[in-house]
């Protein structure tokens, strides 16, 4: 279960009830599911404003700098919101584009995502991030809007899975072929598809034995 999910549930038990009218910065934050703190100081909320918003439970902090109303309905893709919502750039990449794109049975307390070579690394403490260092960010990408409507940046099937055979000291050569095999028996990617995604990752020879073996 996602930490931001829990973190939630554990603070607001019992919201309280309130007959007030709505704050505008609690409205804005209705409108657009996730909101960051420099846009709510925008609709008058910052500084002592914020905090009692916060103490009458009409907004809670889910991550630093960022907010959502406390009747939010969410899914544990709320972590990857949350992710893109601060670092709009980044990839989500490896075992957690496995998990989006329901290709592994690994679970992991962290985000995998990939930045540049010479990119600033995110400082993230919730959730934690598993930061890896790309050439070539731009190829194989597509994009979800998940949580609170924020578009995300994926790997796609081909590519997550070439990357998996890229980085098997990182993610064990055990998660790359379960991946292949998944990928392929579900349907979710080609053939043309897979080799063009291991020749850019330049790991086509190491994939070929194994796409051979599934035709």
């Amino acid at each position: 279960m996602s930490a931001l999910i829990n973190k939630y549930r554990r603070k607001h038990k019992h919201p309280h009830v309130t007959s007030k009218p709505v704050h505008p910065a609690v409205l804005r934050a209705h409108e657009k599911g996730l909101v960051r703190a420099c846009e709510l100081a925008k609709f008058g909320a910052s500084g002592a404003v914020l905090q009692k918003l916060l103490e009458t439970d009409q907004l809670m902090r889910i991550s630093r700098g960022v907010y959502i109303p406390v009747n939010l309905i969410f899914t544990e893709k709320i972590d990857y919101a949350v992710v893109a919502l601060k670092f709009p750039r980044i990839v989500f990449c490896l075992l957690t584009a496995l998990q989006i794109h329901e290709l592994t049975t690994q679970l992991t307390h962290q985000l995998w995502v990939a930045i540049g070579q010479k990119a600033r690394a995110p400082m993230l403490d919730c959730p934690p991030l598993r930061i890896i260092r790309m050439s070539d960010l731009s190829f194989g990408l597509i994009t979800l809007v998940v949580d609170g409507g924020i578009s995300i940046q994926v790997t796609n099937v081909a590519k997550t899975v070439a990357d998996c055979f890229k980085y098997r000291n990182k993610v064990g050569i055990d998660v790359a072929l379960e991946a292949l095999r998944d990928a392929w028996e579900q349907n979710k990617v080609t053939m043309d598809e897979l080799w063009r995604a291991a020749e850019h990752c330049r790991v086509h020879n190491i994939m070929r034995p194994y796409m051979e073996s599934l035709v």
